[in-house]
């Protein structure tokens, strides 16, 4: 096979699922398993070929479709691309055992997992996209395909979180189309090119100035940058398998993942300066994470209190793109898969506690410690990563994100990130205090299945995440850790820096 096509081949696992899912009657539950443990596995192993390829061997590969002047369909295949992708594939993996699990006796599978596919199809289009028109594409079908996920209940407050849903995304997409149509239009090409598009050099200051702010305004409805954050707590009437994929895998990350490709592959971090247009954005970002913490300190809904956590996390990513730093940059990218490990490790935990003693509210969680000991186990390794304690994954990110402030002479950085720190200290530590020192309430030991614990579709998953939480902080310099592929980008993405500040 050429390697023309593997970006094609990577995309078509997922399309190819979906319509195979969709076709499966409800009662063929053994098919329908198969379909979607065979297309995650399958995509699964050729990430990883491609990773090694990659790392190994220096290969690079692109697919390209030419539909209009200007507007070509692209795909390609390097190292940015590949962090994302293989944080998809593999959080798909564990999603879909989950989702099998917890909707083993639920209604309308068969319609689930089929948008369910076409949700990671368009997240894998959105990793390998090689220009700002093939991101824009799979962005908006990625507002398609996650639409009936928040809905599925069908229940009043889904429809309503559903339309809160689609009325904020779908704004944010239409800036997005107007940016890059006025983009395209003024600088004659949409590529994403390694340190910045050099054909942004021809276009005026104030026009590349109201591009950027289209752009990152549209990218960051999904990013769930203030004061476009509000979808995402209303979201979380989705079932949980669905706050999963949203807050750790797709659309929240879609969004921080285009303001990087915006920040260093359209504009580029110099220009980005030069214009003055990244220390608002780091401003933004910064306020961002200080109000999302807040706000989920006031949540006694456990969900809720997680979505705020993300719109505070998330801008971490943000955060690190806007600074004119290597090591800020590599805080931000090891970040992005850091806080999707950590975050869906929460949210399935959530689910589990759901399912298994149908508790909603942080109050309520009196001594489930005891009742839900593996699954508080889990939650309290991915809590206390968020919270920044080492070696977990989250310190290490922090601690890059913090040293890249030092390094671009913004000291502020470092202190966002400790009363960032403390406030997650603040709305998370209850939560383990009443699971594991509270007395247990009657409502808390109450099993739905009579046994201890949950099944092990449910509760695989989050101990497999937890300990990847664990274990890309302790071998953090380990061959293609996140540390170590977020390095590799960085020597690439800000190459007026030498390497030796790359450490």
């Amino acid at each position: 096979m050429s390697g023309t096509w593997l970006p094609l081949v990577v995309l078509s696992i997922s399309l190819i699922a979906a319509p195979l899912i969709f076709a499966t009657a409800e009662r063929r539950v053994v098919l329908r398993t198969t379909i979607n443990l065979c297309a995650a596995v399958l995509k699964l192993g050729l990430v990883g070929y491609l990773a090694w390829q990659v790392a190994f061997e220096g290969a690079r590969y692109a697919w390209r479709w030419p539909m209009a002047a200007g507007f070509d369909l692209v795909l390609q295949v390097d190292p940015l691309a590949l962090l994302f992708l293989s944080l998809s594939a593999g959080l798909w993996l564990l999603t879909t055992i989950y989702a099998i699990g917890y909707l083993e006796d639920g209604p309308h599978r068969s319609r689930f997992f089929g948008f369910f596919s076409l949700c990671v199809a368009a997240t894998t289009g959105i990793a390998l996209a090689g220009n700002l028109f093939t991101f824009l594409v799979f962005y908006e079908l990625l507002t398609l395909a996650t639409y009936p996920l928040v809905v599925h209940r069908q229940t009043p407050e889904a429809l309503r979180g559903g339309r809160i849903y689609l009325a904020y995304t779908v704004t944010g997409g239409v800036l997005l189309l107007v940016g890059t149509v006025w983009l395209g239009s003024a600088a004659g090409s949409l590529d994403f090119v390694t340190a910045g598009n050099p054909a942004l050099a021809s276009v005026d200051h104030i026009t590349l100035i109201a591009i950027f702010a289209l752009l990152v305004a549209g990218l960051g409805v999904k990013a769930a940058l203030f004061p476009a954050h509000g979808w995402l707590p209303q979201a979380m009437v989705a079932p949980a398998p669905v706050s999963a994929l949203l807050h750790a895998v797709a659309v929240v990350k879609a969004g921080a993942f285009g303001i990087i490709r915006v920040v260093d592959e359209v504009f580029g971090i110099a220009l980005t300066v030069k214009l003055g247009l990244a220390l608002p954005l780091a401003g933004l970002a910064a306020f961002t994470i200080i109000y999302g913490s807040l706000q989920a300190l006031r949540q006694d809904d456990l969900k809720r209190r997680l979505a705020y956590s993300t719109v505070s996390q998330v801008s971490y990513i943000v955060l690190g793109a806007a600074l004119f730093s290597p090591l800020a940059l590599i805080g931000a990218l090891m970040h992005l898969v850091h806080q999707g490990l950590m975050k869906i490790t929460l949210f399935m935990c959530a689910g589990n506690i759901a399912e298994a003693v149908h508790l909603h509210k942080v109050s309520e969680l009196d001594g489930i410690g005891r009742r839900l000991p593996w699954t508080m186990a889990a939650f309290t390794i991915a809590s206390l990563a968020m919270i920044g304690v080492p070696p977990l994954a989250g310190f290490v990110s922090k601690w890059y994100l913090a040293a890249g402030g030092i390094d671009d002479q913004s000291a502020w950085v470092v202190l966002i990130l400790l009363a960032s720190s403390g406030l997650n200290a603040l709305y998370l530590l209850p939560i383990l205090h009443r699971a594991w020192f509270k007395v247990p309430t009657a409502a808390t030991m109450v099993a739905a299945s009579g046994r201890l614990e949950i099944k092990w579709t449910l509760l695989a998953p989050p101990l497999m995440t937890a300990a990847l939480v664990i274990g890309v902080g302790l071998f953090a310099n380990a061959p293609f850790s996140p540390l170590s592929w977020a390095r590799l980008i960085a020597t690439v993405e800000i190459p007026q820096f030498p390497d030796g500040l790359i450490r």
